[in-house]
């Protein structure tokens, strides 16, 4: 091959590389559902902040609460909604590795602050619930068989650690090639650099993925009117 020719094919190549990554995509696409992570009474509980077994970035109970705006737009319009709810057993067995770093023990059967925050997000009794013993929503949990049940394309993230569940639940989801979408003032992390280190990261993986509150229920409704028409 000339140098010429490799030159051409090496345009045309790179051309259809970037015309490929660079396809812009509706903040939802298809089906979405609405994945609310560990929004548990302890976020909501008067702990000190060096009593707490995972550290928490500022106003991160006031994050957690607005999710329900989310939540509430989502019953309107008629998109599903999952709790996630992080459980380990008292006695520790499926603790895993999870106290290997910075988080102490947690979240544990035995303590009534593990129990989703039913009355702060408005939860139904015949809401969507998903116990999960790891970060991922999708490890060792039924998760991926409701969202196929489902039929959703379209994950919208909200909840806590910006930096480990939802971090994690995004990867899992990316890797199951569901599009992502993190509300990020709906978010936060164990700080306020691991949560910006972790939108950065997100993002880079789906453009597009770090949405405001506003758009997501923008998007809501206007999904709601297309369907409608």
């Amino acid at each position: 091959m000339s140098q010429t020719s490799a030159s051409q094919s090496y345009y045309l190549l790179t051309k259809g590389l970037t015309m490929t990554t660079s396809k812009k995509r509706d903040l939802i696409e298809g089906r979405a559902a609405l994945i609310v992570i560990d929004i548990q009474k302890s976020t909501f509980a008067p702990i000190p902040d060096d009593k707490r077994a995972i550290a928490h970035m500022p106003d991160y109970a006031e994050r957690m609460a607005r999710s329900k705006e989310a939540i509430d737009k989502a019953r309107e319009v008629g998109i599903p909604v999952i709790f996630i709810q992080e459980i380990h057993r008292a006695n520790l067995i499926d603790m895993g590795r999870e106290t290997d770093g910075d988080e102490d023990v947690h979240c544990l059967d035995s303590n009534p602050l593990t129990a989703f925050a039913e009355e702060e997000l408005g939860m139904l009794p015949d809401d969507y619930r998903i116990s999960k013993r790891r970060y991922s929503a999708f490890y060792g949990t039924d998760l991926e068989i409701l969202l196929r049940g489902l039929k959703a394309e379209t994950l919208i993230l909200v909840g806590g650690l910006t930096d480990v569940c939802v971090h994690y639940t995004f990867v899992d989801a990316h890797q199951g090639d569901y599009f992502c979408r993190v509300i990020e003032n709906c978010v936060a992390g164990s700080s306020l650099e691991a949560h910006k280190a972790s939108l950065n990261a997100m993002e880079y993986l789906q453009h597009g993925a770090i949405r405001t509150l506003d758009e997501v229920l923008s998007a809501m409704e206007n999904k709601a009117e297309t369907q409608a028409a």
